[in-house]
C-alpha cells in the first residue's frame, strides 16, 4: 500500500523558512477515491484513472476530477525530481537553488478540482455545488495530464513529467538568466570538462590549456578576494597566453587575433553545452548491459518495450542536432545556388555567408548590412539574406528528416503499419513538429522578431554560426 500513497499524496510548495521548500499533503478525497473506486492492481491503477479523468464511458464530472485529483498528485513527484535535477545541472557557479524552481511548476496545492473541457484544451473548475467555471489559473499539474497521450506515447507519465518540467516556458525563462548558455566565454572555458576537451582539434586543446594555465590561476585569486564574475581576459594575461602558445609552435600576430579565436573555442563549448544536458532518462547497467531508470528518477522499472521507447526518445535529441547541423549546411547550399541562377542577384551570391556572418555574429541588422556589402537597400538585404526564409526552409528539412527516423522506428516496433495510417501520420507529425519547435525553433524564431536589440542565443544560432565557420574554413 506504501508505493500507492503517491495517488492521494500531494507535493506541494511550502512556505515555511528554513525547509526544503517543498511538503506532503494528504487528500483525504484522492484516498478514498482510491481505495473505494478504483479496482484494478497498481501497475493498472494509472490507466484506470486516466479512463475516469477523461470521462471514457460516460463518468461524470465529479468523478473526473477525483481521478484527476489522484494523478495530480502522482505527476507531483517526478515534477519535484525534475527541479532538483535541473539544480544540479547548472553545477557550482549559480544564484539560485531548485527551490526557486519550484514556485513554476509546483502550484498545485490539492485544493480545487479541476476537469477538462470536451476537446481536453483547456482547465476548468468544478466547485463545491458541482457547477463548472472557466479557469484563467492553469496547475502544471493538470498541465502535463492534459498533453500527455497514454496510448500513444512511448515514455511513462513520469517520464512525460520531468521532461515537461524541463521544458516548462516560465521556468526556461527564469533559467535564462542564469543558465550555461548564458554563461561568459571565460566561465565557459574556465568550467570546461573532459569529455568536451575531446570535441576539440589539437590547437584548440592547446589554446585551452594556455588558457587555464594563465586566467584560471589568477581567476582563483580573485575568487579568494570575492570576485564572483569572470571578467574578459586582460592585456596583460592575453600577452602571457600569446607567449606560452608561441613555445607550443602556435604562433599568434596580435593579442586580438588571440582574442578572437579564444572566443571561437567558447562557441564550440557552448554548443556542446547546449546539446549534451540532456541526460537520457535510464542509464546502462555495467553488468548486464541492460537499461535501468536513473537512481534520481522515481520508477520501479520498465520493460523492454518501455526501454526500446526510450532509447528512441534519447536518440531523438542526438537526432535532432544532426539534422539541424545538416539542413542548416543544405539550405545555405540551395540558396547560394539559387541566387547564383538569378539575374538580378547573381552578383551578390558571394556576399550570402558574409551576410549571414553580419546578421548571426556581429548582431547586425539588414539595414546596417546592406551598405557594407554593397547593396541598394535594406530591401535588397532582406530579398537576398532573408534569415526568416532560411529558418523556416531548414525547420522543414529537420522536421522531414526526424519524421522519417521516427516512422522507421515505429514500424520496426510494430508501433505503425505499412505505409502508416494518416491519422497517424498526422499524429506523429504534429508531435514531431512540436519537438523540433521546443527545442530549436521557436527560440529562433523569436529571436528574428525581437528587433535590433536581439540577443542570438539560441541553439540554431549557435549552430549556423559553426556552420558558417565549416563554409569559411572549406
Amino acid at each position: 500500500m506504501g508505493a500507492l500513497l503517491t495517488y492521494w499524496k500531494i507535493c506541494k510548495i511550502s512556505l515555511e523558512q528554513g525547509n526544503s521548500g517543498y511538503e506532503y499533503r494528504l487528500l483525504p478525497i484522492a484516498q478514498e477515491f482510491v481505495k473505494q473506486t478504483v479496482t484494478r492492481v497498481q501497475g493498472d491503477m494509472q490507466a484506470e484513472l486516466f479512463a475516469y479523468f477523461h470521462g471514457d464511458s460516460g463518468a461524470e464530472p465529479i468523478t473526473q476530477a477525483k481521478a484527476g485529483l489522484c494523478l495530480r498528485c502522482e505527476v507531483s513527484y517526478p515534477i519535484l525530481k525534475a527541479c532538483q535535477k535541473i539544480d544540479n545541472l547548472f553545477g557550482g557557479e549559480k544564484a539560485f537553488t531548485y527551490r526557486e524552481l519550484l514556485q513554476f511548476v509546483l502550484n498545485d496545492d490539492g485544493k480545487k478540482l479541476v476537469i477538462l473541457d470536451r476537446d481536453r484544451k483547456a482547465q476548468l473548475i468544478l466547485d463545491d455545488g458541482g457547477e463548472i467555471h472557466s479557469s484563467a489559473y492553469k496547475y502544471f499539474t493538470v498541465e502535463v495530464l492534459r498533453t500527455f497521450r497514454q496510448n500513444a506515447s512511448s515514455m511513462s507519465l513520469d517520464n512525460w513529467a520531468y521532461l515537461q518540467t524541463k521544458q516548462n516556458p516560465e521556468l526556461k525563462s527564469f533559467l535564462g538568466e542564469f543558465g550555461f548558455k548564458h554563461l561568459s566565454d571565460w566561465a565557459m572555458m574556465n568550467r570546461v570538462r573532459p569529455k568536451q576537451l575531446e570535441q576539440l582539434s589539437k590547437r584548440d586543446r592547446s589554446l585551452l590549456e594556455v588558457f587555464h594555465a594563465v586566467y584560471r590561476r589568477d581567476r582563483q585569486l580573485m575568487r579568494a578576494k570575492g570576485a564572483r564574475k569572470c571578467p574578459d581576459p586582460s592585456l596583460l594575461q592575453l600577452t602571457e597566453m600569446q607567449d606560452k602558445l608561441q613555445l607550443q609552435g602556435v604562433v599568434f600576430n596580435s593579442t586580438t587575433a588571440l582574442m578572437g579565436e579564444l572566443k571561437q573555442v567558447a562557441t564550440q563549448l557552448r554548443q556542446y553545452d547546449i546539446w549534451s544536458y540532456r541526460e537520457p532518462l535510464e542509464i546502462q547497467d555495467p553488468q548486464t548491459g541492460g537499461y535501468t531508470p536513473r537512481p534520481d528518477l522515481p520508477h520501479d522499472s520498465l520493460d523492454e518495450l518501455d526501454v526500446e521507447q526510450q532509447e528512441f526518445l534519447d536518440s531523438l535529441h542526438q537526432q535532432l542536432q544532426l539534422a539541424v547541423s545538416e539542413g542548416i549546411e543544405l539550405e545555405i547550399q540551395n540558396c547560394i545556388k539559387q541566387l547564383k541562377k538569378s539575374k538580378k542577384y547573381a552578383p551578390l551570391a558571394g556576399q550570402f555567408i558574409p551576410g549571414l556572418r553580419l546578421y548571426y555574429v556581429e548582431g547586425l541588422s539588414l539595414k546596417d548590412i546592406a551598405p557594407r556589402l554593397g547593396m541598394s537597400s535594406w530591401d535588397q538585404a532582406r530579398r537576398i539574406l532573408n534569415p526568416g526564409e532560411l529558418l523556416r526552409l531548414v525547420r522543414s528539412r529537420v522536421v522531414q528528416k526526424l519524421l522519417d527516423i521516427s516512422l522507421e522506428k515505429a514500424q520496426n516496433l510494430g508501433l505503425s503499419s505499412t505505409p502508416p495510417e494518416p491519422d497517424y501520420l498526422t499524429m506523429v507529425l504534429e508531435q514531431i513538429e512540436a519537438f523540433a519547435d521546443r527545442e530549436v525553433f521557436q527560440e529562433a524564431g523569436e529571436e528574428l522578431r525581437a528587433g535590433k536589440n536581439r540577443s542570438m542565443n539560441s541553439v540554431y544560432a549557435a549552430q549556423l554560426r559553426l556552420s558558417l565557420n565549416n563554409f569559411i574554413q572549406a
